[in-house]
């Protein structure tokens, strides 16, 4: 006999299928481009300004998901304060006859200061429940 599933409104099932920064990304048609995969700025001064980075997350959601959520991601230095501007939206999830359907998110975020060395974690949340972090490190070479 096979388990019964209990669903739980408010509860996410979705998966992150990917969460990386990268030189550049872009969506064309469902399918994503992503170029030069990172997670480590070398700079051999401080203050720097990095030109541009992007952003790619890639999202699967389940079929009982398929809706509109809102999404952030907020920037978090060692000591818990934001580095930068949030990022904030809304995604809105169609199936097109699949069991479950992806989402990708892709920012290109360009001149981003940093002070000093240490790390910055990029934090995402989906309808305001924190499902992940990555941490972007900028170190002195």
């Amino acid at each position: 006999m096979l388990p019964k599933i209990k669903f739980c409104k408010g509860v996410i099932f979705m998966k992150i299928e990917l969460f990386t920064f990268c030189d550049f990304a872009q969506e064309n048609g469902g399918k994503l481009t992503i170029v030069g995969t990172f997670d480590t700025i070398i700079s051999r001064n401080f203050p720097c300004v990095h030109p541009q980075l992007s952003v790619v997350i890639r999202l699967r959601f389940d079929l009982w998901e398929f809706s509109n959520h809102s999404f952030r991601i907020e920037t978090r230095d060692l000591d818990g304060e934001m580095s930068m501007e949030t990022i904030t939206g809304n995604v809105e999830v169609k199936g097109v006859g699949n069991a479950t359907a992806v989402s990708h998110l892709v920012f290109t975020i360009s001149n981003i200061h940093f002070n000093s060395s240490g790390v910055v974690n990029f934090v995402l949340y989906i309808d305001d429940k924190e499902l992940n972090s990555i941490p972007l490190y900028i170190r002195k070479g």
